[in-house]
């Protein structure tokens, strides 16, 4: 998992990534949310590891997950997001990946089994999560809030009322994960993907009784 910053109306907000290492090269699961990270990423990644940088995942359509995908395009790294995140790029008129997903697809790089999973909608009309079954690991992105959330954030985009059926699909889904990776914040607490449905329905809870405004 690596960390990347961007200055968000004047704050600094931390954004989580992960990456792969297999024999065949190296996965990147969501760009640096700092354009000017794009290739320090590559560059520490072979300096670590040795390895190119040979697939690359989008899992929603906002820029600290799909920023990267014409840099990495360019270099010729295999790009992929979801046929929602497609659509949506198509239609902003932005950089749209080379490859595009089915709702559910796995693939298996070296070593390494991986699913790639479209819950609903959640965060975002198209956020997708990651699964590796073997390691016990979901990358929620920005579909799972950091446990520690006192909030959803971000709403702009959101669907509150279908996040909560998303969510459970995800928990019924991949069934005790290890580790859940949420997109931003603190990661070492397993708890991030109930807070994240306990912030949704006290969301939804607070908007019937007339409470809640969107962001």
């Amino acid at each position: 998992v690596y960390k990347t910053f961007h200055d968000y109306k004047g704050t600094l907000i931390s954004a989580n990534a992960m990456y792969l290492v297999t024999d065949e090269g190296v996965v990147l699961f969501d760009a640096p949310w700092d354009k000017t990270q794009f290739q320090p990423l590559l560059d520490s990644i072979k300096a670590r590891h040795n390895k190119k940088v040979i697939m690359s995942f989008a899992t929603h359509s906002h820029d600290d997950r799909a920023g990267g995908i014409e840099f990495y395009r360019q270099k010729g790294i295999k790009t992929y997001t979801g046929k929602a995140t497609d659509a949506i790029l198509k239609k902003e008129n932005k950089p749209r990946a080379e490859f595009v997903l089915p709702n559910d697809t796995t693939f298996t790089v070296g070593k390494y089994k991986f699913e790639v999973y479209y819950p609903g909608k959640g965060h975002a009309p198209d956020n997708i999560v990651v699964w590796f079954a073997n390691e016990k690991v979901l990358y929620g992105g920005c579909f799972v809030k950091n446990a520690a959330a006192e909030d959803l954030g971000y709403l702009g985009d959101s669907d509150v009322k279908e996040w909560e059926k998303s969510i459970k699909k995800v928990q019924v889904k991949f069934k005790n994960p290890k580790y859940i990776i949420p997109g931003h914040e603190d990661w070492a607490d397993i708890r991030s993907l109930d807070h994240t449905l306990e912030l949704v329905n006290k969301y939804n809870a607070e908007k019937a009784s007339g409470k809640s405004d969107k962001k």
